[in-house]
């Protein structure tokens, strides 16, 4: 039986402009000419029901700022939203539930304070809570999640981190490899294929490093439940439409 699979456009903005990073540096950005409400209005008229939003901003210093852009996103389109960056408190959680947002992805904070986070797992529900759990290869070939819009070494590890949220009930994993991210050169297939046999409860989303069809049939058949899709699609390197038919 196939298991359901959804394919998720991002946008990630910085200084209300969409832009992409390379391998999560800040200093190598990309910034595009369409606004972030633009962006996602086209997604949602070639047919997408999801959207991934991030705040770099506040992935750097905390405080969710995209709030009027949620606003304008739920007056215009009917895309259920996943958006993250700076969440820091139970408060902030409940502030994006207010305007709306169908799943608050947590990051930063789901690596230094699990017990707080697993309790919003258990609170709010299973459905409405996405790990973002960002990975970087050591030297040692370990899994690390830095932090802090990827800029601090928080010296955790990704497999115990997953371990300790699979048992608090945890649903929807977001996980990229670093190393990958908006460097056009496929999905990390080995590391959806550790995650979906070691986690099969798990909803892993698979991100960074998409280049085409291709990658998302790849990624689905690596035992991924989603495909985010972000440089790829703002520089139509493939139609949105054309992927949904995933």
């Amino acid at each position: 039986m196939n298991m359901p699979f959804s394919v998720i456009p991002a946008i990630d903005v910085r200084h209300s402009s969409v832009v992409r990073l390379s391998q999560g540096d800040f200093g190598r950005e990309t910034v595009y000419d369409e606004s972030p409400l633009a962006t996602a209005t086209h997604y949602a008229d070639a047919g997408a029901q999801w959207l991934h939003l991030v705040d770099l901003d506040a992935a750097r210093r905390g405080s969710y700022s995209l709030q009027a852009l949620l606003a304008s996103l739920r007056e215009s389109t009917r895309l259920k939203i996943q958006t993250g960056g700076g969440i820091r408190s139970e408060e902030d959680v409940e502030a994006l539930f207010k305007l709306g947002v169908s799943r608050v992805v947590i990051g930063t904070q789901a690596v230094r304070d699990p017990i707080r986070v697993s309790g919003w797992i258990r609170d709010y529900g299973r459905e409405r809570i996405t790990l973002a759990l960002d990975a970087r290869l050591d030297a040692g070939g370990a899994w690390r999640l830095p932090v802090d819009g990827w800029t601090e070494d928080s010296g955790a590890s990704l497999e115990v981190t997953i371990d300790r949220y699979a048992d608090a009930g945890l649903k929807h994993l977001l996980c990229t490899d670093i190393a990958r991210d908006g460097m056009l050169e496929g999905f990390n297939l080995d590391l959806y294929r550790m995650l979906s046999t070691r986690w099969p409860e798990l909803s892993i989303q698979a991100s960074g490093g998409v280049r085409g069809i291709d990658d998302i049939v790849a990624a689905r058949e690596a035992g991924a439940s989603a495909a985010i899709l972000g440089r790829a699609l703002l520089e139509n390197r493939f139609e949105l439409g054309e992927a949904l038919k995933c």
